[in-house]
């Protein structure tokens, strides 16, 4: 984890976060008292959105930031995100994102192709 990031996590969750997958392929990466509430939210949806339950919440898993910093992602999780040598950690507001690099950078590359989505149409830089 980033130094930069490294510190708030340690005050606001004791260092204690929660990992599951997103349907994009990346994981996502939440402080446990923020996931606790996501959590309850994902539960709530109707039956129609079984699948994504499964996904988020069948798949979520409380790890722990040790000594240095560091977060062991769970062999299946690294698998399904297809986490090789280099990762990108994505700051996303209340949670991360966390994903291999040449996947990120093709996501990316995919997503901007098709120019920005029509609910982002009032947005300025």
């Amino acid at each position: 984890m980033p130094s930069r990031h490294r510190d708030a996590l340690a005050a606001g969750c004791d260092g204690r976060l929660t990992l599951t997958r997103h349907p994009d392929g990346c994981l996502l990466v939440y402080p446990r008292p923020t996931w606790e509430a996501q959590r309850e939210r994902i539960a709530r949806l109707p039956y129609s959105a079984r699948a994504l339950q499964r996904l988020l919440l069948g798949n979520a898993t409380d790890v722990d930031l040790d000594g240095a910093g560091r977060v062991l992602v769970p062999p299946e999780l690294r698998s399904a995100a297809q986490l090789e040598r280099d990762v990108m950690l994505l700051g996303m507001g209340a949670h991360f994102e966390l994903w291999d690099a040449v996947r990120l950078n093709e996501h990316e590359r995919a997503s901007l192709a098709g120019g920005l989505p029509e609910s982002a149409a009032d947005f300025t830089f």
